[in-house]
């Protein structure tokens, strides 16, 4: 089947078995990338504490997150998820460059197919930035189980958020993130396991972001409310689950090829109903056919593309409401985070439209995924900065006013 880019999309391709041979080769290169910064904060850090050093790491590694999520969607925008056919390395290589004869033939025999030189090295950044923010996370891990040996009875430690568990949640859940990498291949990009893929990491997103606003809330040139009301908790973490469910629609829009399905705006197809057909939203079929088999049909498509935008208006007035009621609290912190909410949301709302109305360019998709990314790691840094922390131990370094998860 053809994607509605005009990509050929990989349906009928054979991806070679799991190839666990480079698995060596790839961890040994993850863990020489992730030493560079390691060596460089070690170095930045070497006159404070230990938890200073651990604070750092995590907003360093939320950040390489970040930039893993958007060049996730770079990877399947650009249709390079198969540009290495089998996992973890590229048929049987660290790199595409000892796979360059298999890659020839392959290109050669399909010039448009999934498998060419640029789509191999792209699909192969992606795999190693994803283990080198992997042997980050397991140093955080190890970091702070380090901490909690060395800490006094009774005492919570500033940079161990929901210790001793949370740093443990961090490492299951970078481990999922590269079995559902791996099903991603070896199950030729099976839309449910390419959603969830995605899910995956703006889930380790927002599990970064909140350990890093539980760590240090009050960073220098930041400002954020202290507390917010109860209410305005029960508000935010419902809006936060709302912005989930949404980045999972969007998944589903892009992992379908169904963003041309409407080519106007805010009109589909001319209409404010056109024909639809809802065999698309099963989540349990191949891509590019529906549960029984058939190819998917338009209809199909463009059911998927409305349900998005649908969710799109009621989530856009959800979290404008939240940020209405940020606003009228008064206080400089809960104002600043009403304008950036704002701010985000006309970004989301740009691009989103954009790529309807300028035949899906990358950039626009591009940016309408770093847009949700952010709005995630804001909303779950926000619930995390509004509950106060226990008081914390003297050797780390101080972070006042930081939160657990959003709760009462």
């Amino acid at each position: 089947m053809a994607g509605l880019n005009g990509a050929a999309t990989p349906a009928s391709f054979t991806p070679a078995p799991v190839d666990l041979g480079a698995a060596g080769g790839l961890l040994g290169l993850a863990a020489a990338l992730a030493l560079v910064p390691l060596i460089w904060l070690a170095w930045k850090h070497r006159n404070r504490g230990s938890g200073s050093w651990l604070s750092a790491l995590t907003w360093l590694t939320l950040f390489l997150t970040f930039d893993l999520v958007v060049f996730g969607a770079f990877t399947r925008l650009t249709d390079s998820g198969l540009g290495c056919p089998d996992w973890p390395g590229c048929y049987g290589s660290v790199t595409p460059i000892g796979a360059d004869p298999h890659i020839d033939r392959a290109e050669a025999a399909l010039p448009s197919g999934p498998v060419t030189e640029r789509k191999a090295w792209i699909e192969m950044i992606h795999r190693y930035l994803a283990a080198a923010v992997g042997a980050l996370i397991l140093v955080m891990a190890v970091g702070h189980a380090w901490l909690a040996r060395r800490r006094s009875p009774g005492t919570e430690v500033a940079a161990m958020p929901l210790q001793p568990g949370w740093t443990l949640l961090l490492l299951l859940w970078v481990c999922g993130q590269g079995a559902f990498g791996a099903l991603t291949v070896t199950m030729k990009l099976y839309p449910a396991i390419v959603t969830l893929h995605l899910l995956g990491g703006v889930g380790l997103l927002a599990l970064l972001a909140v350990m890093a606003r539980r760590q240090q809330p009050a960073m220098a040139g930041t400002r954020m409310p202290d507390t917010i009301a109860p209410s305005l908790r029960r508000f935010l973490r419902v809006g936060l689950v709302a912005l989930l469910i949404q980045v999972a629609l969007g998944g589903w829009v892009s992992t379908n090829y169904a963003v041309l399905a409407c080519s106007d705006f805010p009109t589909c197809q001319g209409q404010w109903w056109p024909p639809m057909d809802g065999s698309g939203l099963w989540p349990v079929r191949d891509l590019g056919h529906a549960a029984d088999g058939t190819p998917l049909s338009f209809a199909a498509l463009t059911a998927i593309h409305l349900l998005h935008r649908i969710g799109a208006l009621l989530v856009t007035a959800l979290l404008g409401l939240l940020g209405l009621a940020l606003w009228r609290t008064g206080d400089g912190g809960s104002r600043h985070a009403a304008r950036v909410l704002g701010l985000a949301l006309a970004w989301q709302i740009g691009s989103g439209i954009s790529n309807v109305v300028l035949g899906w360019p990358l950039a626009a998709a591009l940016a309408h995924t770093a847009g949700a990314a952010f709005l995630v790691a804001w909303l779950a840094g926000l619930c995390a900065q509004t509950w106060a922390a226990p008081q914390t131990a003297a050797t780390l370094a101080p972070a006042r006013g930081t939160a657990l998860l959003c709760r009462e």
